[in-house]
């Protein structure tokens, strides 16, 4: 559903992930920026807020799509959504994702078999359909969202590390295969941050996070839309995090992941 609201503007942002957290700040700072908006989410209620304040607030069109992003055909649907609607998205933002928090011979397969459908193959799907039209007009932008997570192995995270890692890499290679061609890419990779994540996964009682402050999300947010306004390739928020993530590439590799698992241990031991 389109919600009008004044004369369209130029520049048109799809965000997944779009009803909460990062992803709900980054869709704030478009709009605020006059950016039309294409907000892809499973949450149809609070889809269904934002396209009806968003116009009213900002003066902007909001298109909504309820999708779930587990489900293998939800991204050829929503780029046959976008198309059927004659929307140019200029700005593809891949923020959706989840993770989970335990022993890998312990969790729940499906979960992570979800997990990897939405990290890995929604996002690669969705950017390979919208890539193609960008490179063929010369312009357009694409916001990877992973994670310090990204730099190195995960115990009790195993998959959810493994699935940031392949972001930030993918989103590497893209950047350097696309220059020249007008499309830049941007990788956000945050910390952690605050958000219902950490207890859905149940790491907030972990001893990386107990007691810990976070960053918020609306500044996770306003560094990533700015390093993508930048055109800068890899973002990290945070100097301990950008310190971090530059001293896990010359530590023994047993030894950084040894560190990993006792920073993910509190429940699990």
């Amino acid at each position: 559903m389109r919600v009008k609201y004044q004369d369209q503007r130029k520049q048109t942002a799809l965000i997944t992930g779009a009803a909460s957290g990062i992803g709900y700040e980054l869709a704030h700072l478009f709009a605020r920026d006059t950016y039309n908006l294409v907000l892809v989410d499973k949450n149809g209620q609070k889809l269904s807020e934002m396209a009806e304040t968003f116009p009213q607030k900002f003066g902007i069109y909001v298109t909504k799509i309820v999708k779930d992003l587990s489900i293998s055909t939800a991204p050829e649907e929503i780029f046959t959504d976008v198309q059927q609607a004659s929307i140019k998205v200029d700005v593809l933002v891949n923020n959706a994702g989840f993770g989970n928090y335990g022993l890998f011979h312990e969790t729940n397969l499906t979960a992570e078999l979800d997990m990897l459908q939405v990290n890995l193959v929604s996002l690669t799907h969705l950017t390979k359909l919208f890539l193609k039209d960008m490179v063929n007009q010369g312009n357009g932008t694409i916001l990877n969202v992973a994670s310090t997570a990204a730099f190195q192995p995960g115990p009790l995270m195993a998959v959810y590390s493994a699935t940031k890692s392949y972001i930030l890499f993918f989103s590497e290679a893209l950047a350097n295969e696309l220059k020249d061609t007008g499309v830049t890419v941007t990788v956000l990779c945050p910390g952690p941050t605050e958000s219902a994540f950490h207890k859905i996964t149940g790491m907030a009682d972990s001893e990386l996070l107990k007691n810990k402050k976070m960053m918020s999300a609306e500044t996770v947010a306003k560094i990533g839309y700015s390093g993508l306004l930048a055109k800068a390739t890899v973002v990290i928020p945070g100097v301990k995090n950008k310190i971090l993530a530059e001293l896990v590439r010359f530590a023994p590799r047993k030894l950084v992941t040894k560190v990993v698992r006792s920073m993910h241990e509190g429940k699990i031991k």
